[in-house]
């Protein structure tokens, strides 16, 4: 197993609903150390770039518009094998799909936004990982114990 540090945003659903907290929790009960975390209110520019597989589809402006509903929490989180274990924890990207006891099936909408109201975005390979990291936090953001 190696040690690894990805990044986990906290949607806006997470926030208003205050679940931040308690899906931390979660995250920290696997043995995971946080590296770096701060609530910011995500630009029209960073969300271009975070999203730009899909910046140019019609269903953009509404992903952009959720995404600016209310601030995130951006969280650099490190521990063995932390890409693969977190996105098992959350389940599904589909919270309607994802099975109870993952962070979604627990605290995802149930609806037809259930895809993109889904709790947190997490990094889904070592390369986004570094290049997430990057766009969300500075050098001096980011802490080593």
């Amino acid at each position: 197993m190696a040690t690894e540090t990805t990044l986990i945003l906290f949607k806006p659903d997470a926030v208003s609903k205050n679940l931040t907290g308690e899906v931390l929790a979660r995250f920290q009960k696997e043995g995971f150390s946080i590296r770096g975390i701060k609530m910011m209110t995500l630009s029209d520019e960073i969300l271009a770039e975070h999203y730009s597989h899909i910046a140019d589809k019609p269903f953009f402006p509404s992903v952009r518009g959720f995404m600016q509903e209310a601030p995130v929490i951006a969280l650099a989180l490190e521990g063995e094998d932390v890409i693969s274990r977190v996105r098992d924890l959350l389940g599904p990207t589909d919270s309607v799909a994802a099975p109870a006891g993952t962070i979604r099936g627990d605290f995802g909408f149930k609806d037809a936004d259930a895809k993109m109201r889904n709790v947190c975005h997490a990094s889904d390979s070592p390369e986004a990982a570094a290049d997430e990291i990057k766009r969300f936090f500075k050098a001096d953001e980011i802490f080593a114990y």
